[in-house]
């Protein structure tokens, strides 16, 4: 692999609230995956985020949650596959019409948070999202959890998928993420997250909470931009991945 994705999870201020260094990490990923309403953002957020990804040639994703904005969309609720195929489309649509109007296009969806999750497991979840993505636009790629249900969804209804990996973030022996609510779930060290990083990227594979060596395939890495130091670190990896030798370019542009 002589190249890489670096995606991020931006667009997620509310109203009076602020959230992250958008506009900065803009400036760094290659991918944005942009919260529509459900976990975080409002219009107006949406609208914005999606002219400065524009401006700096940033792929656009819609970022798709469970509807949950006091949790922040990392609480799992009971949907039915029929909810949560409603779900993806109405927030797509929602993104596309600021796309649309800002001269540029919606390229990928990535679920957020327990969405994300349980569709990484739950085949019947997958198969709702895959559904609905290529119902709206047969193009857009699909992110999802390397090795997960949901790209195998994907693949089976003839959507591009794109294999996720997190830079920051602990994997079990299974290749799924440590749970948030568990203990060091999160590489809080810049340079651990890094070396996690290139090694997902380059060799393919990640050391599990228990030791073990894990396959996995990285077409994308995940970098949080709700982070103290998001801005710092995403630099920080982009220099390394590029000195690595390492391209670094979303899916579409490969």
């Amino acid at each position: 692999m002589n190249r890489i994705d670096l995606n991020c999870d931006l667009g997620e201020s509310f109203g009076a609230w602020r959230m992250g260094e958008d506009a900065a990490l803009l400036a760094l990923v290659s991918s944005a995956n942009v919260a529509c309403g459900f976990h975080a953002g409002d219009p107006a957020i949406m609208q914005h985020t999606v002219v400065l990804a524009a401006e700096r040639g940033v792929a656009i994703g819609a970022h798709v949650s469970l509807p949950d904005l006091q949790g922040f969309g990392r609480r799992e609720m009971a949907v039915t596959p029929a909810e949560v195929h409603a779900m993806t489309l109405y927030q797509l649509g929602a993104l596309h019409a600021f796309a649309r109007a800002a001269g540029t296009a919606v390229a990928h969806v990535k679920p957020h948070g327990a969405l994300y999750n349980m569709a990484a497991r739950d085949r019947a979840l997958a198969e709702a999202i895959a559904d609905a993505v290529r119902a709206f636009d047969p193009a857009l790629a699909l992110f999802g959890l390397a090795g997960s249900a949901l790209l195998d969804a994907g693949r089976a209804v003839g959507l591009k998928v794109v294999s996720e990996a997190f830079a920051d973030r602990r994997y079990r022996a299974d290749g799924s993420l440590q749970p948030r609510r568990e203990p060091d779930a999160v590489i809080d060290d810049a340079d651990a997250a890094t070396a996690q990083a290139l090694r997902m990227a380059q060799r393919g594979e990640v050391t599990a909470v228990d030791g073990q060596r894990v396959a996995l395939k990285a077409d994308t890495l995940c970098l949080h931009g709700d982070g103290a130091h998001a801005v710092d670190f995403a630099r920080r990896l982009r220099a390394a991945l590029e000195a690595a030798g390492l391209r670094i370019a979303a899916p579409a542009a490969a």
